[in-house]
């Protein structure tokens, strides 16, 4: 049995599936709550095994683009920042967004180098059909991250094509900033490629979770990067729409509490969050991909960790558990946090 597969069987379960009051399926996975420090507060399963982060660290990624000067040099507003650190749904505020950045270096999507997708959002995917569109890189839920990577090489003179290769100058800069925040390598031994193109890194699970403590506090940071982080943390704040769309877990939690809390989702069931009040970092993995058991999860942590005006949100009480429902609109039954971890969490 190899290590990875080993590390497997020390996974807890996050969330189960009721139906007719049984558990029909259980929801097994990781989850590491730590200070700015690296201290552990709670944890499940093993934190050091190397989880590819996917698209939880778009904040991070968006680091260089406030480092270089590039987002003040071309008028980058708090809803362009946000779409910088989004997996958004492909609305059409989305699409709208990364066209404004892009036209504002006098581009437009086709330097884009992310691909193309159909909007995640089904009214979105509709409207295109039923105007007889195709997709395009705007619509990609990448496109917001890409548009700034564009602006970070427009900034500083370098070619953008071929940006999304790990030997192009913006993502050796991002690979180094991701490097410095997790304490995690970022080079050829643990790099993937991801569904946008770019590089993916694993990294244990215990160094994301330390990433965005230090993107909560600025501990660890030098002064310039944690305003940076803050900065990035207010965007977001002021506009969550933009970092997912409707209905999404990381726009209803965050229209809600605010800078009280940053949560970020990936693919394959990841979830990060990022909690100034405490000062804390949570990274969360479902092992099978699945983002319902990480979205249960994520909100029974927030609720414990998150602090005042967080602990006691209806939100996320909503999203600890959440009604199933069939095709005939009848309930059937439940994702809810897994009893094991709702008595750990008290």
């Amino acid at each position: 049995m190899t290590t990875e597969h080993a590390s497997h069987r020390t996974d807890a379960p996050l969330a189960e599936v009721l139906r007719g009051g049984r558990v029909e399926s259980l929801h097994l996975g990781v989850i590491v709550v730590s200070d700015a420090t690296g201290a552990i507060v709670f944890s499940q399963g093993d934190i050091d095994a190397p989880v590819f982060p996917r698209s939880t660290v778009k904040a991070l990624q968006a680091l260089p683009l406030i480092e270089s000067g590039a987002a003040d040099r071309f008028g980058l507003i708090p809803e362009d920042l946000a779409l910088a650190c989004a997996s958004h749904a492909g609305e059409p505020a989305h699409a709208a967004a990364a066209a404004r950045i892009l036209g504002r270096l006098g581009r437009d999507q086709t330097s884009l180098e992310c691909g193309a997708h159909w909007p995640t959002n089904a009214a979105a995917a509709r409207g295109l059909a039923a105007a007889g569109e195709e997709p395009c890189a705007l619509h990609n839920n990448c496109s917001g991250k890409h548009s700034g990577f564009i602006c970070v090489a427009c900034a500083e003179g370098i070619d953008v094509e071929g940006y999304i290769r790990p030997d192009h100058p913006v993502m050796q800069r991002v690979a180094q900033t991701m490097t410095e925040v997790t304490g995690a390598a970022h080079d050829a031994s643990n790099r993937g490629v991801d569904g946008c193109s770019i590089p993916t890194y694993a990294i244990p699970m215990r160094a994301l979770a330390l990433a965005y403590a230090r993107f909560a506090t600025g501990q660890g940071f030098s002064p310039d990067r944690a305003r940076a982080a803050e900065r990035l943390r207010r965007a977001v704040a002021s506009a969550p729409f933009m970092v997912s769309g409707t209905g999404g877990f990381d726009t209803v939690v965050m229209e809600a509490l605010g800078e009280r809390a940053f949560t970020k989702i990936g693919a394959e069931g990841v979830l990060v969050a990022s909690l100034p009040q405490t000062g804390l970092g949570v990274a969360i993995k479902c092992r099978d991909g699945g983002l319902r058991g990480a979205e249960a999860a994520m909100a029974a942590v927030l609720a414990r960790f998150g602090g005042e005006g967080v602990s006691d949100s209806p939100v996320l009480a909503g999203w600890t558990e959440q009604e199933l429902r069939n095709w005939n609109g009848i309930s059937v039954g439940a994702v809810r946090v897994a009893e094991d971890l709702r008595r750990r969490l008290g």
